[in-house]
């Protein structure tokens, strides 16, 4: 029983970026790691911050663009932002 209430637990947990639109969940962390497009972690974690995704902040997935559902738009709190799948992975939520 331990073991499939872990398992459960561990899928709950995944980054915004992979969410799906009407997705309804809680912000948990913010991990950035570097990627070849030459973006500095750190900046990106800072602007993340600035616009509110902090953690225990509530967050939905309200609307995906039409090529790929990027970007996607999505509501924090009470503030609407559009954000890139890309920087959206740097979101774990429940």
């Amino acid at each position: 029983m331990a073991d499939t209430l872990t398992a459960v637990k561990a899928v709950e947990h995944m980054p915004l970026g992979l969410a799906r639109l009407g997705f309804r969940g809680r912000i948990d962390a913010i991990t950035v790691a570097g990627d070849a497009s030459g973006t500095v972690p750190g900046e990106v974690e800072r602007r993340l911050l600035e616009l509110g995704f902090v953690e225990g902040a509530t967050v939905e997935v309200l609307h995906e663009g039409p090529l790929g559902r990027d970007p996607i738009a999505v509501r924090v709190n009470d503030t609407t932002i559009a954000l890139r799948r890309r920087e959206a992975m740097a979101i774990m939520v429940t």
